[in-house]
């Protein structure tokens, strides 16, 4: 087993792809100071990148499962995403920041890499065309599957409660945010994780390091833009409510629970 197995010219290709992606919707969001298009190039950049990989290479079942998985995922976010702001019309996370031009490049720049490092493990899949498909691969396609379906339905159960008039003002603790305050993005993470169970079996040496992958995106939602962020939110907007310190109490984080009276 070669342990310096990665194919660091792909992976080049990944990240060069996705930097030009972002710079070419950056140019439009910052000469137009828009936010129509900033989610739009997040998830088009990995279903752009994936089909370019897959049409490039080798075919094999399991390099065009991968690559469809990526490219399902990706349009299916953008989609959602470049309707919710249409209908919207602006995202109040780049208030104060669309406006500087230093700012805003920062933000494409870190996307950049996100996109980058998230794909790594796609990216090893497509490249190599592996041959079979492994009962491990089967397993990380169902937790991508199980995570697709999920974090679809939270979407789309928020977005259906947002457009509700009688609903201005109030948090949704309805469907799946009945049992997760975050069911969208613990649908996002089991999606990645599952595509890196997927590979595992194709890896070599330090290709398994891309599990990176998984851990980023993780760590991210968790810890830095997702989760915190709208807790902090909601938490000032409620802190008088004793009804959503009750949600509070009783719902789980991330992973969809039965209802706890216990605190998190």
């Amino acid at each position: 087993m070669n342990i310096l197995s990665f194919d660091h010219y792909n992976l080049m290709f990944v990240l060069l792809s996705a930097l030009i992606l972002q710079i070419a919707f950056f140019i439009i969001a910052a000469g137009f100071k828009t936010d129509k298009v900033t989610d739009l190039a997040y998830g088009g950049s990995f279903a752009t990148i994936a089909l370019v990989l897959i049409v490039t290479q080798d075919y094999s079942l399991p390099a065009i499962i991968c690559a469809l998985m990526v490219t399902i995922w990706g349009i299916r976010l953008s989609g959602y995403l470049f309707y919710r702001i249409l209908t919207i019309k602006n995202d109040k996370r780049f208030d104060g920041i669309r406006e500087h031009f230093l700012k805003f490049a920062s933000f494409w720049i870190l996307q950049t890499v996100a996109i980058w490092i998230i794909f790594i493990p796609s990216a090893i899949v497509i490249t190599k065309a592996p041959a079979n498909i492994t009962s491990l691969a089967i397993t990380g396609l169902v937790i991508w599957a199980i995570g697709f379906v999920i974090e679809t339905i939270a979407d789309y159960q928020k977005f259906i409660f947002k457009q509700n008039v009688n609903n201005k003002g109030k948090w949704i603790d309805s469907g799946l945010w009945r049992y997760s305050r975050h069911p969208n993005y613990f649908g996002e993470i089991l999606c990645w994780w599952g595509i890196y169970i997927f590979g595992i079996t194709y890896f070599q040496g330090l290709e398994f390091l891309s599990i990176i992958s998984p851990l980023f995106i993780t760590f991210l939602l968790l810890f830095v833009s997702g989760v915190p962020t709208l807790e902090k939110k909601y938490t000032e907007r409620y802190k008088n409510n004793p009804e959503f310190q009750k949600y509070v109490s009783e719902t789980s984080l991330i992973i969809p629970l039965p209802k706890s009276k216990n605190h998190d």
